[in-house]
């Protein structure tokens, strides 16, 4: 278990395993510095992208959307977004029109935690002062 992280943290944020692939080293912590900057870049922007889509009715292209999100944020450990986003596409591929606003506003609250256990991950591995862009 991670200094920044309790057992149920681990399934918003956990990098240990990409370090470890990486190398598990220091050069491994800043390629994944790297990657979790990449990731959190973009904050919550591509979940609203979708959700124009789908206001415009646009299914498919919000599925891709919410899809490749989900590939990307994976790799930062983010169990519980990815179960949340998964219900998210479940939801637009089956036409469930009714409980899709309730899981976009889960999984942009599990979104959310990511970015700010990532954060602070960050400022841990990389400091504060660090430019995160």
């Amino acid at each position: 278990m991670t200094a920044y992280a309790s057992a149920s943290d681990e399934t918003i944020f956990c990098v240990d395993e990409l370090v470890e692939e990486m190398g598990n080293d220091a050069r491994a912590v800043a390629k994944v510095i790297r990657r979790v900057r990449e990731v959190i870049g973009n904050g919550i922007d591509p979940l609203n992208m979708a959700g124009e889509a789908v206001q415009q009715a646009r299914f498919m292209e919000a599925r891709r959307i919410l899809h490749n999100l989900r590939n990307e944020v994976s790799e930062l450990g983010a169990s519980r977004f990815v179960g949340a986003c998964l219900a998210l596409e479940l939801a637009l591929t089956e036409g469930k029109v009714i409980e899709i606003p309730l899981l976009f506003t889960a999984a942009e609250s599990e979104l959310r935690l990511v970015m700010e256990h990532a954060g602070a991950w960050l400022d841990q591995h990389a400091g504060r002062a660090s430019d995160r862009a």
